[in-house]
């Protein structure tokens, strides 16, 4: 899970419910830590203060070439039964006002606690399509699933999901706030089918856009590609401003892990634990050499290393990956529940992350320590202007 560069193989409130279910709405218009790591540049203004912000607007949905906030949480949703194509084109309006308010500092309509709103903390708010969206909807689109992988222990409370909502910010206050107005607002639609919460390192703790470590202790990104930049653009959007998210939930055994020495785990990964080069180099973005052989004539980064089983050889069919770290607490025996909340944004699911995740569970050394529990496919549509919402391609 270190990387995947490029070259081997979700009396006030009454009134405002009623003004979007009712139908007035349409009417009204109602509104990534090694010293020596190098800084990518990435979309979004690194946080000052609890009063910066990110664009809500725009041709395609903030939160995915944003730079990385600290606090996330996943939410995943499921339509209520009877809810078609008009239910979920009112319930999309409503969370897309939520977000255009609560992103710029704003409460959301009817908002119980306003004052929570007002440092939204770089806040963003992704929304993503699963199948059976489009199937209540009875529109084409809907995401590829994906195939079954042999290192697979997935649970149906971490899988799944009609709807995706995801809210970042570097205040989990403003999280926790967020969620809540999107999970009130959308309770006459959808109930909630699971949540993940996620953490990277706080917003202080090292410049930004330096890539950041897991919980296993591992620079986790480095290969990622840089926004901004044309392999970027080809990597993660596809041509109508939209990408794909394929989230993996990936428990990781720690204690198992603390059992390895330094070596072990090096050679697990195919990179130096202190500055994240890999082992044929002296930098962390050092291009990783899988010619060189050892001494005694085998290769120094292993065949089943995960940095070179994550490694597609064409670099267009790399991925976007945008990890948090999961910790649940420990059990009465001291085991803890942690690992990853795993998010890989991509243009084609099939192409880039399928091939990928097949190599990675066919051989990869660090599937004694990691194990994926939980999955969900969805389709991220285009933004939205000032008067529109999220959807409205799909839907209309």
């Amino acid at each position: 899970m270190a990387d995947q560069p490029a070259r081997i193989t979700p009396t006030a409130a009454l009134t405002r419910r009623r003004l979007f279910t009712g139908g007035a709405a349409m009417a009204a218009g109602a509104v990534a830590a090694g010293t020596t790591s190098r800084a990518h540049a990435a979309e979004g203004t690194p946080v000052t203060d609890g009063t910066a912000t990110e664009p809500f607007h725009g041709p395609r949905q903030a939160g995915i070439s944003t730079l990385p906030q600290a606090h996330a949480v996943f939410a995943g949703f499921d339509l209520r039964k009877g809810v078609d194509r008009d239910g979920i084109s009112r319930l999309l309006r409503l969370l897309t006002d939520d977000a255009r308010r609560l992103t710029q500092g704003r409460p959301a309509l009817a908002d119980t606690e306003p004052h929570l709103a007002l440092l939204p903390a770089r806040l963003t708010v992704t929304f993503g399509f699963g199948p059976g969206l489009y199937g209540a909807a009875k529109v084409d689109g809907r995401p590829a699933s994906l195939p079954a992988f042999v290192v697979d222990r997935l649970e149906p409370r971490w899988s799944g999901g009609d709807l995706l909502v995801q809210i970042c910010a570097d205040d989990p206050l403003t999280v926790a706030h967020t969620l809540r107005m999107i999970v009130k607002d959308a309770r006459s639609f959808a109930t909630v089918r699971w949540t993940q919460r996620g953490f990277r390192q706080a917003a202080h703790s090292q410049k930004p856009g330096l890539t950041q470590r897991n919980v296993m202790g591992q620079l986790d990104g480095t290969g990622n590609p840089v926004p901004g930049t044309p392999e970027f653009e080809r990597i993660v959007w596809a041509p109508d401003g939209g990408t794909t998210l394929v989230l993996r939930r990936i428990r990781t055994n720690l204690e198992k892990w603390d059992e390895a020495d330094t070596v072990a785990k090096e050679f697990t990964i195919g990179r130096k634990l202190a500055d994240g080069a890999p082992l044929t180099g002296r930098l962390e973005h050092d291009e990783p050499d899988f010619t060189r052989l050892s001494p005694a004539g085998f290769p120094v980064i292993s065949e089943y290393a995960h940095i070179r089983r994550a490694r597609p050889e064409d670099p267009a069919v790399r991925i976007l990956r945008r990890v948090y770290n999961y910790d649940e607490g420990v059990t009465r025996d001291g085991v803890a529940d942690s690992g990853l909340v795993f998010a890989s944004f991509q243009a084609d699911v099939a192409r880039q992350f399928v091939p990928i995740q097949r190599r990675l569970a066919e051989a990869d050394l660090l599937n004694a320590w990691a194990t994926p529990i939980g999955s969900a496919v969805f389709v991220i549509p285009p933004g939205c202007g000032p008067d529109g919402w999220i959807g409205e391609t799909v839907l209309t």
